[in-house]
Formats: structure tokens, C-alpha cells, sequence
């Protein structure tokens, strides 16, 4: 599968995750469910990388790369508290869509940081996307 079959996976799995959430989320504390949802992601992705790892696969080359993958963690942890408030105090079909600027934010700080090209359709689409998620926000 190549990365455009990988990413419409993830799509699906978000779209699902928002929906799952939402009903898991009430009546509970949103940080205990973050919790319940993280413990499930770890065992389950430990799992699937012991089983299906290649040789050599757990081979980390450098201090940095432990630096970014735990600052990636640690983004993902905040990311995930903030959205399962947010699924608590509103709509999925609203929390989704601005979670999804994110979109939006990676294109720029990809542009900024990673140095990739900001092409017109990229400026467009997150255009788009912006407005978009404006909309259903404002509906």
C-alpha cells in the first residue's frame, strides 16, 4: 500500500475515533478517558510492532531521534486531552472539523520548519480546509 492508501486508512480510523469517543466520553471524566484510550494505544501498538517488526527495526540511531519521538509523544498526549474536552462540551461533527486545522498548521509549519515547498494547492486546500472548519464552527 502506498501513502495515500495509509493516509484514507487514518482518515477512516479518525473519523471512527471522534464517534467512539464521543459516546465513550460521556458521563466520565474526559482526562480518565484519555487515559483508558492511551493505555489501549500503547498495548496495541507494541503489539502489532513486536509482531510484525523487521530486523533491526528497534534500533533508535541517535539522542536525537529520542529527543523528537518523545516531543512527538508529548504533543500527542496534549492533543489527545484537548480533544476528548472538547468532544465532552460539543458536537463531534463541530470538534472534528477544528481539530482538523491541523491540516492547516502542518502545512505551514512544514513550509517553515521541515523546508517544503508551499505550492498553490497547497495554499488553497488549506485555505479550503480553513474555511471549512470555520463554517461548521460558526453553524
Amino acid at each position: 500500500m502506498n501513502w495515500l492508501t495509509w493516509s484514507l486508512l487514518s482518515a477512516l480510523f479518525a473519523a471512527l475515533t471522534a464517534i467512539l469517543a464521543k459516546i465513550g466520553v460521556a458521563n466520565v471524566d474526559a482526562n480518565f478517558a484519555t487515559a483508558v484510550r492511551t493505555t489501549v494505544v500503547v498495548v496495541f501498538t507494541w503489539t502489532f510492532a513486536v509482531a510484525f517488526r523487521q530486523p533491526q527495526s528497534f534500533h533508535v540511531p541517535s539522542y536525537r531521534t529520542w529527543l523528537f519521538l518523545v516531543l512527538s509523544g508529548l504533543a500527542t498526549g496534549f492533543s489527545w486531552l484537548c480533544y476528548f474536552r472538547a468532544l465532552q462540551q460539543g458536537p463531534a461533527s463541530r470538534v472534528a472539523p477544528i481539530d482538523k486545522l491541523s491540516v492547516v498548521l502542518v502545512i505551514v509549519f512544514g513550509t517553515l520548519i521541515l523546508g517544503e515547498k508551499l505550492t498553490a494547492g497547497k495554499t488553497i486546500g488549506g485555505l479550503l480546509i480553513a474555511a471549512g472548519a470555520v463554517v461548521i464552527a460558526l453553524e
